[in-house]
């Protein structure tokens, strides 16, 4: 898939692109419209919704050392985020953790697959050669994304509430 793609999800054409500084506001919106659930397993915690520097934080990336996609439809005339898959540096120069968050009615429809082979393909072209995430260990979810993009998974040694996934790319 290429950046930019068009693939037709639930009959209805979505949008797969790099994400950018002027989607700030999308983005918090996005985050606003989460169940408490999927909230819950993005951002371990109770967060209602990102301030807007926080947004503006998660649109500006650089494209190498960080990235991120946006899965967008078209409703009422407008953009619309309905998924979010993201890198960020790590320690070490070629090692990224990464996020993805799919909204509620889109979940389970493949959408999270297509936006981390996305993500995965970015990495690989910018020397990327792990990555990995930190997830609540009962995010079922997770687990079946992480499962069929054939990552690897163990308890976190610090907190045997949480696996980390990882990839060897």
């Amino acid at each position: 898939m290429s950046t930019g793609s068009y693939p037709t999800i639930a009959g209805e054409v979505v949008t797969i692109r790099p994400i950018r500084i002027t989607d700030a506001e999308m983005e918090a919106d996005f985050v606003r419209r989460l169940s408490p659930q999927t909230k819950h397993y993005r951002f371990f915690g109770g967060r209602k919704e990102l301030s807007p520097s926080e947004a503006a934080h998660a649109c500006d990336v650089d494209g190498r050392h960080s990235m991120a996609f946006l899965a967008t439809i078209r409703r009422d005339g407008r953009e619309t985020e309905i998924g979010v898959s993201r890198y960020a540096p790590n320690s070490r120069s070629d090692v990224r953790e990464i996020a993805v968050t799919v909204a509620d009615d889109w979940q389970h429809k493949g959408l999270g697959t297509m936006l981390m082979k996305q993500l995965i393909q970015s990495a690989k072209s910018n020397g990327v050669k792990q990555l990995y995430s930190v997830e609540l260990s009962d995010n079922e979810a997770m687990r079946a994304l992480a499962g069929e993009l054939n990552m690897s998974a163990h308890c976190d040694p610090d907190d045997s509430h949480q696996t980390i996934y990882s990839l060897q790319l």
